[in-house]
């Protein structure tokens, strides 16, 4: 019993920003359990590589070369999804990221703020999740069922000083998991969900500059975040896999609507 509810073996997953740090490592993890797992990303090599490190998994890992800003890509992506595989279970959307012209720095003030920046990350954090769950969502209609996984984050929930554009985007996506949640048990089925993970902090390719120096000491902010943060250190990428397993399994069939922290104690923590 115990082992059907967390089976996910053979459940069709698409995930987008497959190449990244988080998603590579995410991409992998599920493609070990058993499942058929699609790597959405916008650059072809960097595809192909992720699915060439990945071989030796029990099932492929298949290459979907689409831009999440751009509804044509994804309405092509659609259709080869369909002619693939019929239908999808799961999708999760982990393609995100900032822009410096978004960010305001402690010598900056909002006057420094680039809107054209701003505009690409909103475009690419919120648009960039809403455009695959819209484009896709006929793949899900076929069994009436499955699990749209969101990224949202620590910024979100609590705003957090220079991610000014970032922190917003997120924050709607917050607004967006919710609000699809009930749209969707009310127009199409209870058994097709809407969730969101709230990483804590991870390094990656996008804030590492942020976080550490180069010879790999904490910043001052990445010194603020470790204080602030009760487990004491960054998350690792594995430390994500135990959560979105759950929400892909049958053992979450009861949540959606949910924004679920994976942060070391971040959000709980006051300060004193």
């Amino acid at each position: 019993m115990m082992s059907e509810l967390f089976d996910i073996d053979d459940k069709i997953i698409v995930i987008s920003g497959a190449t990244g740090i988080l998603g590579s490592a995410i991409t992998a993890y599920l493609a070990a359990q058993g499942a058929r797992v699609v790597a959405m990303g916008r650059n072809t090599a960097k595809v192909n590589a992720l699915i060439e490190d990945i071989k030796g998994t029990r099932h492929k890992v298949f290459p979907l070369i689409a831009d999440v800003t751009d509804e044509q890509d994804l309405v092509r992506a659609k259709l080869k999804l369909e002619h693939e595989f019929g239908k999808i279970d799961v999708l999760i959307n982990l393609a995100g990221g900032n822009m410096p012209g978004a960010v305001i720095t402690p010598e900056q003030t909002l006057l420094d703020a680039r809107i054209d920046e701003i505009n690409k990350v909103m475009e690419l954090n919120y648009m960039g999740s809403f455009l695959p769950i819209k484009t896709f969502l006929p793949l899900f209609l076929t069994d009436l069922k499955g699990s749209i996984i969101n990224i949202s984050s620590m910024a979100a929930q609590r705003p957090i000083t220079r991610v000014l554009g970032y922190g917003s985007a997120k924050a709607a996506i917050d607004n967006l998991t919710k609000w699809l949640a009930i749209e969707f048990c009310n127009k199409h089925s209870a058994e097709l969900r809407v969730n969101a993970v709230a990483p804590g902090f991870f390094l990656t390719e996008q804030n590492r500059t942020l976080l550490t120096e180069a010879d790999g000491q904490l910043t001052k902010r990445g010194n603020q975040i470790i204080a602030n943060t009760p487990m004491g250190r960054f998350g690792n990428p594995d430390e994500l896999f135990g959560v979105l397993h759950w929400l892909i399994s049958d053992a979450s069939k009861f949540v959606t609507g949910t924004i679920i922290p994976v942060d070391g104690g971040f959000n709980a923590y006051s300060g004193v």
